[in-house]
This record gives structure tokens, sequence and C-alpha cells, in this order.
């Protein structure tokens, strides 16, 4: 079958499952020595276009009492301190992730992966407010996905069944789609991805092909959501190391007054082969001259 032949029923075949191919007249009419390399072109372009993200098709009600309680931000809440330092945090990963003015957005930019040294410096806190906050953005949708396989903290802050399907499912499963385990939440613009099923090659998983397809998928919708990672900490699991050289901005959270500098130092040298790394200074009780108010220093 000549190149022709190959592409034309190609593009038939694109045409039968309901694929869009306005750019098949054009190929169609292209001079005849033109036409093998317009109607390639355009296969390739195919190709390269990933699948459409789809709505959500379960919805579950976050706990906001409960977070509200916790100190965490909720919408509808009254202006408070939390919510003016989370601002200052999200204004520089939302320019990175869709560019500004002035600047162009960063590669997977939409992909931010919140981690720590070690456990109990307030990470997942740190992930669960920043979602929150950028999704009372006027123009953001945001993905919260629990990625800490092993404690589930997003998860347990939300009040989300731990037994729901999640991260570790869809990539397990090839005819699974991220629209059966994304949960639509209560909270305007946020859905919710739950780490999913435990298993023992988590780090493996995160680490794989279907890993890499998904983050890429992701990452080509950057207009349509912010993608947040809800990692486990650098120091005492694999998986975040795997996960963060696939993303397009890290945040390190620090506790302040209690992570010892080498062990930040240590963290922070395995994310040398990451494009973006940034830290954040949590309960910090000094204001510095970035910081209004000193809770958080970015």
């Amino acid at each position: 079958m000549s190149i022709i032949e190959q592409a034309s029923k190609r593009l038939e075949q694109l045409r039968l499952a309901g694929v869009e191919v306005p750019w098949s007249d054009a190929a169609a009419a292209a001079p005849a020595g033109e036409q093998p390399a317009a109607l390639a072109g355009a296969l390739q372009e195919v190709a390269a276009r990933p699948p459409a993200l789809l709505q959500p098709r379960h919805r579950v009600d976050i706990d906001l009492a409960g977070l509200a309680a916790a100190g965490y931000l909720v919408p509808g809440a009254a202006r408070s301190r939390l919510m003016d330092e989370l601002r200052s945090i999200k204004r520089p990963l939302l320019g990175n992730a869709v560019g500004s003015k002035s600047r162009q957005p960063v590669d997977r930019g939409n992909l931010v992966m919140i981690t720590s040294s070690l456990p109990g410096e307030g990470k997942t806190f740190t992930a669960v407010n920043l979602a929150v906050s950028m999704a009372m953005e006027l123009g953001h949708n945001v993905l919260l996905v629990d990625a800490d396989s092993t404690r589930m903290a997003a998860a347990k802050r939300l009040g989300v069944d731990e037994g729901r399907r999640g991260l570790l499912d869809l990539l397990l499963d090839p005819g699974l789609d991220l629209s059966e385990v994304e949960l639509a939440t209560n909270v305007d613009k946020l859905s919710f991805l739950p780490a999913g099923t435990r298993h023992e090659l988590a780090t493996e998983i995160f680490g794989s092909a279907a890993m890499h397809g998904l983050l890429a998928r992701l990452a080509a919708h950057a207009e349509q959501r912010i993608v947040v990672f809800d990692a486990p900490p650098l120091l005492h699991a694999a998986e975040a190391r795997v996960l963060a050289p696939q993303m397009g901005q890290v945040v390190l959270v620090v506790h302040a007054g209690r992570t010892r500098q080498g062990t930040v130092q240590h963290a922070l040298s395995l994310l040398e082969d990451c494009p973006l790394v940034m830290t954040l200074l949590n309960q910090s009780r000094t204001p510095p001259e970035s910081s209004a108010y000193g809770y958080y220093a970015y």
C-alpha cells in the first residue's frame, strides 16, 4: 500500500471515529506531488494531540467544616493572614504555569509538586491550602493529586474514603480513564485524585511509561488546569525522588527552627535534575522582608 493510500485510510478511520479533521480537505486539494507530505503532516498533527480531559464522573464532598477547624483555608472564609500569605505564594507558581505579560510559561509549569525533607514539615497542609487558594482564582481549575501512597494524608485531610480507586489504579489499568477516578468536589473548580490502591511497587509505577504518559497529557492541557501533587518526603520515600524530575515546578517545604540545614541541603541535592525548585519556610515566626506576616517565607 502506498503512502498516500495509507494516509487516506487512516484519515477515513479518524472520520469514522468522529475525529474532526478540517485540514484533510486542504491536504486533498494539494498538488499530487505534495499530497504525501501534506497527509503525513496531518497525521503527525493528530498523533501529537493528547486525548481530551473529560469531566470527572464521580463527586465527593470535602469536609469543609473539618478543614476550617484544623486551620485550613476554605471558600467563603473571612480574609485572614493565611489567605494573604497563600496569595503571595501562589502568584509566582501561577505565573510560571500559565505565563504573564513579562514572561513565558515554563515547560510543564502547571505540574506543581509539594514535598519536604522529612515528615511533619507541613507539605500536605501547604498542598491542600495552595490547591484551594488556586481554585479561588477566577480563571484556574485545579486538580489536587494525593501522590503519597503510603500515608494518603491529603485524602484524610479532605475527609475522602481511602478505599477509593485513584492514581495507582489508573497507572496500572490501561482501560481506566482519568475521568473515572478523578473526583469533582464541593469546592468550585477543585477536583481531587486519590492515591488509589496501595502497592508495594509504587516507586516503579511512578517511574513507568504510564506515569510519563499521564503527566504529558496533563501538561499538554496547561490552559485547562493546574495540577498540585502532594508528594511524600524526599528523604523517606523514593517515590518523591522519581516524581520530581517529571514536574515543572517543585516546592520544598521546610519547617523553621526544626529541620537542620544539612537535611535541607541533602534534600535539595536530590532535586538537582528538576528544572525549577523553590523553598517555602513554614512556621517562621520572625517576618523576613519578603513576607508581610511571617508564617511562610518563600
